[in-house]
């Protein structure tokens, strides 16, 4: 297959992106070449989400779009992979006959083979394909910074999540595979690392042995790496331990920052959700936080509009933003799902109301985050460099240590020269509710 060029579009969460740059990797391997223009391309790969609606709607838009290029190039193949159609199966080839291959995520480590036949065939009902180090990886992100994906898949029941179905029960990577994948991306110069699966926190209870944890984990990367910069997505609430955050305030390489998603803080919605925490344990887990780490940013994200919500319960969580004043928070919208209980659940809410408590509850975060930038204004803090900004060649952007990749929001520097994956000092001069705005100070060594 050497020469075969072939553009690859990755949509959705961190985790999506590694199971591409695994296939872009075995690809590379097997001799095609991996471009960035559909137009120069002989095959077009598209990596989907397919975990809720909207998500959908992007993944077919995403599909049809690149279908269109089929008229002036009749001899391109089409790939589709991921969630989408882990998701919806091959009824996917009668709805999309523009698709040449479809393969769901447990499958994709056969990609090569795959394509030489361009033989689709019913994904596995329950996915258990679990990537190890030895397989080549092709980073699709700047070369400074990169996600480890530590597990796959999740075992946890929430009413309103299709993961354990799209994606399988929890299974966990050995420690020691990892180490040696976050090895050689220390040898390439990574300089932040960000962990990723459905719940870090869950990390090691597949395999049942005592000895493989979050913490113990942590613990050797920091030790066998020097990667600066050691980011965690996502944290969950329930097993959020104090050995945890006590490693954290001791290490200066990983970054307190702490994403939890929530979803909700009133009892009667959590319940329905079948989350496993109470409000109770929320508020003692943000406390114990803010006691361990005083300079912790905590970010999480609340679900408004699920069945049976009130606007009462909409204002406990509107109160709890105002006194615990996170600084990052995501909201959105519940969406039916089917396969998920909640789609059968009685008191739905209309798609308004959605709306309205959306925009309510984005109007009391607003101020909160802003205040936290401004707080920033006049200090001098460390930002990594990501490189060229996409709104203008005249601004560079970085992130702080409170910015995730792909998530929050950004340093805009309008003064001074350095490069992609530089660390460098910026002495802020502008704060925004998202994006803060600065001078290069020094470089830091």
């Amino acid at each position: 297959m050497s020469g075969i060029k072939i553009m690859a579009v990755s949509l959705g969460c961190p985790k999506n992106r590694v199971d591409l740059e695994v296939m872009l990797g075995l690809l590379a391997e097997a001799g095609y070449e991996i471009v960035d223009d559909p137009f120069a391309s002989q095959i077009i790969l598209i990596n989907t989400c397919g975990f809720i609606q909207p998500a959908v709607e992007e993944a077919i838009e995403e599909i049809l779009a690149h279908a269109e290029l089929k008229e002036k190039n009749p001899d391109l193949k089409l790939v589709v992979t991921g969630c989408l159609v882990q998701r919806y199966g091959l009824t996917l080839a009668k709805q999309l006959p523009e698709v040449d291959l479809f393969i769901g995520t447990d499958g994709f480590q056969e990609i090569v083979a795959r394509l030489k036949s361009l033989t689709s065939s019913p994904p596995p009902a329950t996915p258990s394909f679990v990537m190890d180090s030895s397989m080549p990886r092709i980073l699709t992100t700047p070369s400074h910074r990169a996600f480890l994906k530590i597990s796959e898949g999740c075992s946890n029941r929430c009413a309103y999540c299709l993961i354990p179905a799209i994606r399988g029960p929890l299974r966990s990577r050995t420690m020691n595979d990892l180490i040696q994948e976050a090895e050689k991306l220390d040898a390439t110069g990574v300089r932040e690392l960000t962990l990723v699966a459905q719940d870090l926190t869950a990390y090691g209870v597949d395999l049942a042995d005592g000895q493989t944890n979050l913490h113990a984990l942590l613990q050797q990367l920091l030790s066998r790496t020097t990667i600066p910069w050691l980011r965690l997505l996502y944290l969950y609430p329930s097993s959020l331990s104090s050995e945890l955050l006590e490693l954290m305030a001791a290490e200066e390489r990983l970054l307190n920052y702490l994403d939890i998603p929530l979803q909700h803080v009133a009892s009667s919605v959590l319940k329905a959700m079948r989350r496993p925490f109470s409000p109770h344990h929320v508020h003692e887990v943000i406390e114990r936080i803010r006691a361990t780490l005083p300079q912790a940013v905590i970010r999480t994200t609340f679900m408004v509009g699920f069945p049976g919500e009130t606007w009462a319960d909409v204002e406990e969580i509107a109160k709890f933003l105002q006194d615990y004043r996170l600084n990052n928070v995501g909201i959105f919208t519940y969406c039916n799902e089917e396969g998920c209980a909640a789609a059968e659940m009685a008191e739905q809410i209309p798609e308004e109301e959605k709306k309205e408590r959306y925009n309510y509850l984005m109007e009391v975060q607003a101020p909160i985050s802003l205040a936290h930038n401004e707080a920033l204004l006049g200090r001098t803090i460390d930002v990594l460099v990501d490189g060229v900004s996409d709104e203008t060649e005249l601004l560079l952007t970085g992130r702080t240590r409170f910015q995730a990749p792909e998530i929050d929001g950004c340093v805009y520097i309008n003064e001074g020269k350095c490069n992609s994956g530089d660390m460098v000092r910026v002495r802020i001069t502008d704060a925004h509710p998202y994006d803060l705005v600065g001078g290069i100070v020094e470089e830091v060594g």
